[in-house]
């Protein structure tokens, strides 16, 4: 069994406010670290407990440098730092058997969620994918299943595992926190967070292991739709060769597969955000 791990920062345990979540300046981000390494390290725990043999933790969060390697369980390999071509996902391939997605959070706009966004607060007003609104959790589990890959566990706020089961029905989801705003919430205490953490991933693996979990499959081809925050934002998104310029923030974009879905809303949002 081999299991990957894509890790965010927003979504975990005891987080929310954009002071722990910032690595440039952010006061509170040396504890934010701390938390999110003990978070995953529950979901690596568990996964081998259940007979993973191999596991993979993907960095996700911000420049993808923030897990405290030294107090990482040492049963998993590490892949942090940025840019590459599959961002949160880097290095998921099909010889893995299932993902996880830890500290995850729910699209820009959910009301009472927790530091809310679509990949880029400060860019994206909205991310359509063949038409539905869509955020990070799509974005991972559309690659994933172009791979063959079924999402199983998913951590976050009430808000991020609400919109994933209504993605994929079957999968395990851990609440963390409930919002109450944007930067408010109430919190299960950390310990109890890790305790669910863990029991949901080795649930995540019985269920996988049943085949009780099937791939998301975004089907082919894929339409995008990105609401940048401005026009100047969509001005320079727009030069890339085939988007369509459909409104005043809005490009458009049809990819042939997740793939390259994925990469054209990385690129794009990289160069809406030189404004």
């Amino acid at each position: 069994m081999k299991v990957f791990i894509s890790v965010d920062m927003e979504g975990i345990s005891g987080i929310v406010s954009r002071e722990e979540v910032n690595p440039k300046d952010g006061r509170d981000y040396p504890s934010a670290r701390k938390a999110m390494t003990m978070d995953v390290n529950a979901a690596i725990k568990g996964a081998v407990a259940s007979g993973a043999t191999e596991v993979w933790v993907r960095d996700s969060h911000a420049e993808m440098t923030n897990l405290i390697l030294d107090e990482l369980d040492p049963s998993a390999n590490v892949v942090k730092g940025g840019p590459t071509p599959l961002s949160m996902v880097e290095s998921l391939n099909e010889t893995f058997d299932c993902m996880f997605l830890i500290g995850y959070h729910s699209m820009s706009g959910t009301l009472c969620s927790v530091l809310d966004h679509t990949y880029s607060g400060r860019c994206v007003s909205e991310l359509r994918i063949n038409g539905r609104p869509s955020g990070e959790f799509v974005m991972s589990a559309m690659v994933a299943g172009y791979y063959g890959v079924p999402v199983a566990l998913i951590s976050g706020d009430y808000g991020v595992v609400q919109q994933a089961r209504e993605v994929i029905p079957n999968i395990v989801g851990v609440e963390v926190k409930k919002g109450i705003s944007r930067y408010s919430a109430g919190c299960i205490h950390p310990e109890v967070a890790r305790k669910k953490i863990y029991s949901g991933a080795k649930e995540a693996i019985k269920l996988v292991r049943q085949k009780k979990i099937t791939p998301f499959n975004a089907g082919s081809p894929i339409e995008i739709q990105l609401d940048l925050v401005n026009t100047g934002m969509a001005d320079l998104s727009s030069m890339m060769p085939c988007a369509e310029r459909t409104g005043p923030r809005t490009i458009k974009y049809i990819a042939k597969d997740p793939i390259e879905a994925y990469k054209f809303i990385v690129c794009a949002v990289t160069l809406a955000s030189i404004t």
